[in-house]
């Protein structure tokens, strides 16, 4: 069983994709988390990277490479990552909603070094918007995605109002319906 897991910034997508990784026996990868990487090993925050990319597509496609490659080599596992769902099509399909205020508030009382421009709230919430626009954009001139159409994905659940265990089983639920185990 593949996991592909994307959604809004501080939805929860890293956490759920963990903790259903571990409920099912299940390796975890995070296309967010490669893209730290590579932030970090450029001294650039997470916005600073995107912002990059927008021009540059050499990046997204190196990335993107390595999640095809994921989908085609190995049959277990989990991954949160913004576009895994269109490189591994054969997979459960998980978006994660959330508020735009929700998400600033969760992002900002996370300490994400990557995100270093995050230093209010009001602040953390105009970088999401920014990078938001900036991914929305690139996808759609790389792709011709659209990462926020809800008909893309098998399971939507919004997390705004939900605590992380809640999130876990309504998704949970999901896949079962859908691997027959009800």
């Amino acid at each position: 069983m593949i996991i592909t897991i994307t959604g809004k910034p501080g939805s929860g997508k890293s956490t759920i994709a963990k903790m259903l990784a571990k409920h099912y026996g299940l390796k975890h990868y995070s296309g967010g988390g490669i893209q730290r990487e590579i932030a970090k090993k450029k001294g650039l925050s997470l916005l600073e990277l995107a912002l990059i990319e927008e021009k540059d597509s050499s990046l997204d496609a190196w990335v993107d490479k390595r999640v095809e490659e994921l989908g085609k080599k190995e049959d277990d596992f989990a991954i949160d990552s913004r576009l895994a769902f269109h490189f591994i099509p054969n997979s459960i399909k998980i978006f994660l909603d959330v508020s735009l205020d929700e998400s600033a508030r969760r992002i900002f009382g996370s300490y994400r070094p990557d995100e270093r421009e995050n230093a209010t709230l009001a602040k953390t919430k105009e970088n999401i918007k920014r990078r938001m626009r900036s991914e929305e954009m690139r996808f759609r001139k790389y792709y011709g995605l659209d990462v926020m159409d809800r008909e893309n994905y098998d399971v939507v659940v919004n997390t705004t109002k939900l605590g992380i265990r809640e999130v876990f089983d309504a998704v949970r639920k999901e896949i079962d319906k859908k691997l027959g185990r009800e």
